[in-house]
């Protein structure tokens, strides 16, 4: 699930990003009366001054995670989100879009004196191009005026270095580019980006603050921020050059410890690493009690070594939705929410404040006050919290509209140059076979223009999953018309802009590779290589470990992989440095660095399709799946 991201040089504009920011609703409680605040929402106490100020008061924390650049709503599969019906069944909504989300949060916020709009990491990185052509300024503009609070880094915080990072906070023009716009200077995110665990090789401090905390009106909430501590294996190298990445509940428990020493009793840790829960439905109730319901994944583990001092973790990076208890060391419940990605969902939860002892007041009785079902005199669970649409039927933001405008203004002459035609949808990020349409076409692009012996001699190529990050989508996305894939679509689907790789490997080592991808870190979440045509094998998922990969069907052109024989094998810079878990890719010898990814995907369009002979989704033939 993990995205790849891959990092851009400098000179080149890559700014990937799929994932989509995610943010969760929940049911709010009223303000009690007494509670003054200013903020994001409308001062509390109308005239009751004859009341004495309440000892508890309702926070609203608002959070969402993984918004990728998504500026204007994704296209296809990817700009909605599953919803299960009162009769059972699912239906695909439309969601996301920041002229919504922002709308969205604005909506959300009123009546909430107290009110605070956190992220979960991956705000930036793998952006579609209206974003990613300008190294993602214009996703920390739309933040700023979305009044975003605080954010963990994600993975693909770290795809173009530390010192990207470092300017996207502090702001300043592009080191390169320049400033894209005249007489104007980039300022930076005026929310902190929180990196507790990730610190310098060379001072062994954290390269970003670890934590901040909130206040109003004596209310103090402090905020740790981690990504996931294996960054480095899904970053391309340079990206983490010079960086430590650290346990994720060891750092979250050094740091409430701090902050409970300074006397912030109310924690809430920032966390990109996420779970999957066992439907794909944003209204899922993820504490029913049924056989295989709940949450599964690395955050589950993650949850229960997390010190009682931290009362709420916003989680992140797998791209699902869910809202679940997972007990804390103490075994009381403890809230864990993900708002999907792409903006199209945002995460509503009630932190109930007590202002004797500081902390937020969390009740080991789970009620059900999400689904309106509570019983007569039953204590609600707290906190209490739920993931909300971001609905296209609200009104968009202006001021956001004005933005994408604006951006998409300069992006245009880039933007909207044809590369080549497609009959119909082409599936990569919203696939989920092992082998995707947009996969083998992506294979085949870099099979192709590496194939010749000037350009190294490829006859096999292999594309990681995580790099594909949207599908090539048939209805227009502006004015192009239907079935036309501009750059910028291209773009958005493979927006790293990875040098591409030829290097010499064993058949051994090659048969290795594709056990990796069903073994090793692979094995409880297969990672399954797209390849390009004349490589066929067999994978039997009813199998474990790397016997899933039934070595005696791998063929290249119908013949078979001979161990002891060299082949010339293509792939992108992210998996030539063993990227993913596939250390056998990295073992290759000879390399020939060849044209970005990008490059080899436009010339292959251009070659294969015409407005009167498009392209047509690829049968999807090569990897027979047992299941």
């Amino acid at each position: 699930m993990s995205a790849t991201p891959q990092k851009n040089r400098a000179s080149r504009r890559v700014l990937a990003a799929a994932a989509g920011l995610a943010t969760v609703g929940a049911l709010v409680a009223a303000m009690p009366a007494g509670a003054h605040g200013r903020g994001h929402g409308h001062g509390g106490d109308h005239g009751h001054g004859h009341h004495t100020p309440a000892r508890t008061v309702d926070v609203q924390l608002l959070s969402f995670n993984d918004l990728h650049g998504n500026l204007e709503p994704p296209a296809g599969s990817a700009g909605t989100v599953t919803e299960t019906q009162a009769d059972g069944t699912t239906k695909a909504i439309p969601a996301g879009g920041v002229e919504y989300l922002a709308s969205s949060l604005r909506t959300a916020r009123k009546g909430h004196p107290y009110s605070i709009t956190a992220a979960g990491g991956d705000m930036v990185g793998a952006s579609p191009l209206l974003s990613g052509l300008f190294h993602d300024e214009p996703t920390i503009e739309a933040l700023n005026k979305i009044d975003l609070d605080v954010t963990s880094v994600g993975n693909h915080e770290f795809d173009e270095g530390a010192t990207e990072l470092a300017r996207l906070q502090n702001g300043g023009c592009h080191p390169v580019e320049g400033c894209y716009e005249k007489g104007k200077k980039f300022p930076g995110a005026d929310f902190p980006y929180l990196a507790a665990n990730v610190t310098s090789e060379k001072t062994g401090k954290p390269i970003l603050k670890p934590y901040t905390v909130w206040k109003k009106n004596g209310v103090k909430i402090g905020f740790i921020g981690v990504t996931l501590e294996g960054t480095p294996n899904i970053v391309t190298a340079n990206g983490v050059k010079g960086l430590k990445f650290h346990d994720e509940v060891e750092t979250i428990n050094k740091y409430a410890k701090e902050l409970d020493r300074q006397g912030v009793k109310s924690i809430v840790a920032l966390i990109h690493e996420g779970g999957l829960p066992a439907s794909a439905s944003y209204n899922y109730d993820c504490d029913s009690p049924g056989g295989g319901d709940g949450i599964s994944g690395p955050i589950t583990d993650i949850a229960k070594g997390i010190t009682p001092k931290v009362d709420a973790l916003v989680t992140g990076h797998t791209h699902q939705a869910y809202v679940c208890t997972i007990p804390d060391p103490a075994g009381n419940p403890r809230l864990v929410t993900s708002a999907a990605s792409f903006g199209r969902l945002y995460t509503d939860t009630t932190l109930t404040y007590d202002r004797r002892t500081g902390d937020i007041v969390r009740t080991a009785v789970k009620g059900s006050g999400k689904h309106g079902s509570k019983h007569h005199g039953s204590q609600p669970s707290n906190p209490v919290s739920a993931n909300h649409l971001v609905s296209r039927d609200q009104a968009p933001a202006k001021d956001m509209t004005d933005l994408i405008a604006r951006w998409n203004t300069l992006a245009a002459p880039i933007s909207n140059r044809p590369q080549g035609y497609i009959s119909a949808d082409i599936n990569g990020r919203g696939s989920t076979a092992p082998e995707k349409p947009l996969g083998d076409l992506i294979a085949d692009a870099q099979l192709e223009g590496l194939a010749p012996a000037d350009k190294g001699g490829a006859v096999v190529a292999f594309m990681n999953p995580g790099g594909i990050r949207a599908d090539l989508v048939y209805k227009a996305s502006g004015s192009e018309g239907d079935g036309v894939v501009t750059y910028g679509e291209s773009f958005t689907v493979q927006p790293f802009t990875n040098m591409m790789n030829v290097v010499d490997l064993t058949g051994a080592q090659l048969i290795s590779a594709l056990q990796q991808q069903v073994s090793g870190s692979n094995e409880a979440s297969p990672k399954i290589l797209q390849v390009s045509k004349g490589l066929t094998y067999t994978l039997d998922m009813t199998r474990s470990g790397a016997d899933r990969v039934v070595t005696d069907t791998i063929k290249l052109n119908g013949e078979a992989i001979d161990p002891a024989k060299t082949y010339r094998v293509a792939m992108n810079e992210f998996l030539a440095g063993g990227g993913d878990g596939f250390a056998a890719l990295g073992e290759g010898t000879n390399k020939l660095v060849g044209a970005s990814d990008l490059d080899l995907f436009n010339a292959y369009l251009a070659a294969h399709s015409t407005a009167s002979s498009p392209l047509a989704p690829p049968a999807t033939d090569r990897i027979t799946v047992v299941q």
